[in-house]
């Protein structure tokens, strides 16, 4: 593995996003590491032995890429610290509705305005529907971002070599619709996403829902999830009228194509276990924990 790649003082002439990438790149492999050896609390000379760097290039790019150190992150991501989110109110969502605007952290979620399609334009698998596509660089690997003259339509990850069949993924679940690659388009709701210096009230990035009435109303109430907070499937049931609709929700929660900007990744098992997810379990351990640096610097 070559190290001079990691260095801060190396990289040059680069966006942050790609800065972020590429620092994504070796974080997926500690992640990967942390989330198999939590439990023994590994330090950060075990993790970064294990991935190949030493531990002062592993400390400055956590710092670079979450804000959070390596022994801070391991804490963010453990299942203790998703349990203690848990614990932390009878229903975590209940909690999440209460504060409002007013939550912590000036978080992301509270800039983002939505609304959906028709239930016939979702019928007709987005025939007639222009979808315009580009993969740009995030701090989570490479992602696909998908639009409508109407806002933001589609968000998917994937790692170098995987780009297809993310496309492929997304394609399918619109099958009828015309895709067409346009990055510079898409660029700047790249940049929004993941800038927080470009989260703003005043210019809320727009989404556009597309799926059926059930699964947009589930994915309206991931919408109201905060930052740094979590909830269960029975909870959002509960929420949303439909007490034993946990295995609904689920499959709902796992159809969301707007992936990170509609917070299915904050969705835990009723234990607070880190269960299933899209784009794999270790994004969902990085979104967490990158948004764990996101609240605490607020």
């Amino acid at each position: 593995m070559e190290n001079a790649m990691l260095s801060p003082d190396r990289i040059t002439d680069v966006t942050p996003l790609q800065s972020a990438a590429t620092d994504y790149e070796i974080v997926r492999q500690a992640i990967g590491f942390i989330s198999e050896q939590w439990r023994k609390q590994p330090d950060v000379e075990d993790v970064a032995h294990a991935v190949g760097v030493t531990a002062t290039e592993l400390h400055h790019l956590f710092r670079r890429w979450s804000g959070l150190t390596p022994k801070a992150f391991l804490q963010a991501i453990t299942l203790d610290r998703a349990r203690t989110l848990l614990r932390s109110s009878a229903s975590v969502l209940d909690a999440a509705y209460e504060v409002g605007l007013s939550g912590p952290g000036r978080l992301h979620d509270l800039f983002v305005t939505h609304e959906a399609m028709s239930p016939g334009e979702w019928k007709t698998a987005g025939e007639g529907l222009t979808l315009n596509y580009g993969f740009h660089p995030s701090p989570f690997g490479i992602a696909l971002v998908v639009a409508t003259p109407r806002g933001l339509a589609g968000l998917a990850f994937a790692d170098p070599g995987e780009e297809q069949a993310a496309l492929a993924d997304m394609q399918s679940r619109w099958p009828k619709a015309r895709y067409v690659e346009d990055a510079a388009r898409t660029a700047p709701l790249a940049q929004r996403i993941f800038d927080p210096a470009k989260w703003s009230a005043d210019r809320p990035l727009r989404v556009v829902l597309i799926g059926t009435d059930w699964e947009v109303r589930i994915w309206e109430t991931l919408l109201k999830i905060p930052m740094g907070q979590a909830t269960t499937y029975s909870d959002i049931a509960h929420k949303v009228g439909s007490v034993k609709a946990s295995r609904a929700v689920g499959a709902a929660v796992g159809k969301n194509p707007i992936s990170f900007v509609v917070p299915c990744h904050r969705v835990l098992g009723k234990s607070g276990k880190l269960t299933g997810y899209h784009w794999g379990i270790t994004r969902k351990c990085a979104m967490l924990g990158w948004e764990a640096g996101r609240v605490g610097a607020a």
